[in-house]
């Protein structure tokens, strides 16, 4: 607990900051052209002024705030024997937590973000990033981002986007939807596009009552609202999606009072059609 209390003191000033989190092997030397697509990933999201969390060690986490830069870094060091000192980047800088559990460390990664980019490595990245679909998948986090970005001509994520369609979707244990919650790409520049447009009009969501609202940066059109509600209907418990203003549940958050909502009865099960009723929110 008290771990968690430091992060979260840590994390405080920059909870209203755009995040994204990195995660990849610790190993990858900067020769590799996986270590050079974090170092470009780092930067493009810096420039764009969002901060780039890290495990803060070498290789890749490295790689991120390289890119990024000391001023957007933050870092989630976890202590262990071997392989895990801060790295330069980052090291003695206030933004950087230095943490004993891995479970207090995934919490803080996944909590304080609003995008997760994952390269190559190894089991504690597989951990990470199938952690966060698992919590997508259910519910447990509010939709964000999920990107599995390859180095140029990589196989790493595309083999296991393989993996997951012949086998977990074939096989009946994950549903079609659910590809929509992750996006697996070799390009920066997708990678990076996939992140910013996330949030072109869409904002934020959360619960009020029994209905899910979204905030939306601008209004939609009657005509947006009507398709919105024909391609989607089949996530809707009851009702229908209806454009309005914050719910007086809503006044403790009164930086987002002027924002539009749409508001529905979810079903709370079908977490990969509510990625894509964000992307189609976000077109047109």
């Amino acid at each position: 607990m008290r771990e968690l209390r430091y992060a979260f003191k840590v994390f405080a000033p920059y909870r209203n900051q755009r995040k994204v989190s990195v995660f990849g092997s610790a190993r990858t030397p900067p020769e590799e052209p996986t270590y050079q697509q974090a170092v470009q990933f780092g930067r493009e999201m810096a420039d764009r002024d969002w901060f780039v969390v890290t495990g803060a060690a070498h290789g890749i986490m490295e790689a991120g705030h390289v890119g990024a830069g000391r001023d957007h870094a933050m870092g989630l060091n976890i202590m262990l024997p071997f392989e895990q000192e801060p790295n330069e980047i980052i090291a003695d800088d206030h933004k950087l937590v230095n943490m004993k559990y891995f479970f207090t460390r995934k919490l803080m990664f996944v909590k304080e973000c609003h995008a997760v980019v994952c390269l190559p490595g190894g089991f504690g990245t597989l951990d990470e990033a199938l952690e966060v679909l698992t919590l997508l998948q259910t519910g447990k986090r509010d939709m964000i981002p999920c990107i599995l970005l390859d180095a140029p001509g990589g196989t790493y994520w595309s083999t296991l986007d393989t993996f997951i369609k012949d086998e977990l979707l074939k096989g009946g244990m994950i549903s079609e939807q659910d590809l929509s919650l992750y996006t697996v790409t070799d390009n920066c520049q997708e990678a990076v596009d996939e992140v910013l447009n996330y949030f072109l009009v869409y904002h934020s969501m959360r619960y009020v009552g029994d209905q899910l609202v979204l905030r939306i940066q601008q209004r939609l059109s009657d005509e947006k609202i009507a398709a919105l509600n024909e391609a989607f209907s089949d996530i809707l418990k009851s009702g229908e999606i209806v454009q309005r203003h914050a719910f007086d549940q809503e006044q403790t958050e009164p930086d987002l009072a002027e924002l539009p909502r749409l508001a529905m009865h979810f079903d709370r099960r079908s977490h990969g059609r509510l990625r894509e009723l964000i992307n189609a929110i976000n077109t047109g």
